[in-house]
């Protein structure tokens, strides 16, 4: 059974998985401080002064100045800010992904063409008296009656 699960473990496509999950992860950390430190103030600004990942509604009815303060409060709180800044993050990392599938598609598209150029084969040679019957064919068609 542990030979059974090293070769599973040990497959291409196992090990592609991590590799592709591991950046994921890495990537998803940069959307997020991308979506958070550049993106998100000037929409803020834009939309009078804004911080989305501050807007809450306190639960126990309570106005509190900021989230953290309602947090330390211990107030039961919606971020729905919070949640606008990881539906922003989402429809980057998609947006992103989706124009890495397209790049990678359209690459192995034209890698498929190549191979398939490459394979395609040539026609053979005819044999001399063939070549030689069609040159006289063409020079007597050619010939005035």
């Amino acid at each position: 059974m542990l030979n059974e699960f090293k070769a599973f473990a040990m497959r291409g496509n196992v090990v592609d998985l991590a590799v592709g999950f591991i950046l994921g992860g890495a990537f998803s950390t940069i959307v997020t401080s991308f979506v958070n430190d550049i993106l998100m103030p000037p929409i803020g600004l834009a939309l009078g002064g804004v911080d989305f990942s501050n807007l809450f509604l306190a639960l126990d009815g309570a106005d509190y100045a900021s989230l953290a303060a309602a947090r330390e409060a211990g107030a039961a709180t919606i971020n729905y800010g919070l949640f606008v800044n990881a539906v922003i993050s989402f429809v980057i990392i998609a947006f992103a992904l989706f124009l890495l599938v397209r790049a990678m598609n359209r690459l192995a598209a034209v890698g498929k063409a190549e191979e398939a150029e490459a394979e395609k084969p040539e026609a053979p040679a005819k044999p001399a008296d063939v070549a030689l019957l069609e040159e006289i064919r063409d020079l007597l068609a050619k010939r005035p009656e």
